[in-house]
C-alpha cells in the first residue's frame, strides 16, 4: 500500500556451537480453534519424530486448539560422530534412503543441530497432513514462530511450569496433568512413553536418582505454582487450593523456595530470560542485531528474585 512503512525483518537470536536451551511458541494463522484432538496426537507424534533425529533434548510441551509451546534444548553438531549422525539418519528414514545423505553429512550435520530446521521440519509437515485432510491449501501457520533463550536451572523450571500450567489458565482442566498434551499429562499418562522427555532440569534439588522421583518433585513444584493468581491476568484460572492441599497430603513434602513468577508474559515476551550474568552474557553475542548503540542492560523481573530480561525480538529494530 502507499505510504506503507514496512518493519525490517528482525534476524533471531540463535546460539551457535553451543548447547542452548528455547522457549518455542507458534500460533495458527487460522480463526476460531482448529487444532482438535486428532489433530493434537498427530502434532505431538510429529514433535517426537523430528526430536528423535534432530540434536534435540525435549523437557516439555503444551498443545492448546491455536497455538503451541516447546521448551526444548539444542546440541552443538560438534558432539555427534558421523557415525551418530548416520545412526539417526537410519532410525528416521530406514537403511535404502539414510545411504543418499551419506555423501552431505557435512550439510546433514548442521540441519539438524538447527533450531529454524527442527521447527521447520514440524510446521511444514503438520501443514500437509491438515491441508489434506481438510481439502485445503495455503498456510496453517501465522507469523514465523517465537523462541526465547531460557537459562538453564531456575528459570527453566518455572519457564517449564508456565507452559504446563497453560490449559489450567485457560480452564479446561483443574489439575495439570489430565490435559493429554502438555508435559506433565505425557509424563503421568503415559510414564513418559519412549523416554522422550528430559528430567535433567539442571537443578540440584531435582538431581535424585529415577525418573519417577524427578517427575513428583516436578508436579510438586507446578501444582504450588498452579495456585498462585497471575496478578497482571486476574481473569485466568488457578488449580483450586482444595487440590493442592490434597496433594500436599499426598506427600508434596517439599514447598518451593520461590514464588512463581507473576508476570509470566516475560517466558513469551523477552528476547533473553535467567540469571543476570546470563543476560549479558547471551546479550554479548547478539549485540550486532540491536540497532540502539546503547549497550542493553538486563532488566530485573518482578516477582521472581535473581532472574533478568531483555526486550523481545519484535522490538528490536
Amino acid at each position: 500500500m502507499e505510504g506503507e512503512v514496512l518493519m525490517p525483518r528482525v534476524s533471531r537470536m540463535i546460539v551457535q556451537n553451543q548447547t542452548a536451551v528455547y522457549h518455542v511458541m507458534s500460533r495458527t494463522a487460522l480463526d476460531g480453534f482448529p487444532l482438535e484432538a486428532f489433530e493434537k496426537d498427530y502434532l505431538l507424534g510429529l514433535i517426537k519424530r523430528m526430536s528423535s533425529l534432530f540434536f534435540t533434548e525435549v523437557f516439555g510441551f503444551t498443545l492448546m486448539d491455536n497455538h503451541f509451546h516447546l521448551l526444548v534444548k539444542m546440541l552443538p553438531e560438534h558432539e555427534f560422530t558421523d557415525e551418530a549422525v548416520k545412526e539417526r539418519l537410519v532410525q528416521f528414514y530406514g537403511e535404502k534412503r539414510a545411504v543418499a545423505w551419506e555423501g552431505r553429512l557435512p550439510f546433514v550435520r548442521q540441519k539438524l543441530a538447527s533450531l529454524s530446521e527442527f521447527m521447520r521440519e514440524i510446521k511444514v509437515n503438520f501443514t500437509r497432513f491438515y491441508n489434506k485432510r481438510h481439502g485445503r491449501r495455503g498456510y496453517f501457520w501465522g507469523d514465523r514462530f517465537k523462541s526465547v533463550i531460557v537459562e538453564e536451572g531456575e528459570t527453566l523450571i518455572n519457564c517449564l511450569a508456565y507452559i504446563d500450567l497453560n490449559p489450567v489458565r485457560a480452564g479446561i482442566v483443574e489439575r495439570p496433568e489430565d490435559y493429554r498434551w502438555n508435559s506433565l499429562g505425557y509424563h503421568i499418562q503415559t510414564n513418559n512413553k519412549e523416554n522422550f522427555l528430559s528430567t535433567d532440569f539442571g537443578l540440584k534439588q531435582f538431581s535424585v536418582n529415577g525418573e519417577k522421583e524427578r517427575v513428583r518433585l516436578y508436579r510438586q513444584y507446578v501444582y504450588e505454582t498452579g495456585a498462585i493468581p497471575q496478578a497482571d491476568k486476574p481473569y485466568t484460572k488457578t488449580i483450586p487450593e482444595k487440590i493442592v492441599t490434597e496433594e500436599r497430603e499426598r506427600n508434596f513434602e517439599i514447598g518451593r523456595k520461590e514464588r512463581f513468577l507473576y508476570r509470566t508474559r516475560y517466558f513469551t515476551d523477552s528476547g533473553i530470560i535467567g540469571s543476570r550474568e546470563f543476560v549479558s552474557g547471551t546479550y554479548q553475542q547478539f549485540k550486532h542485531l540491536f540497532q540502539s548503540k546503547h549497550e542493553k542492560k538486563p532488566k530485573s523481573v518482578k516477582g521472581l528474585d535473581g532472574v533478568f530480561s531483555l526486550k523481545r525480538l519484535s522490538e528490536i529494530i
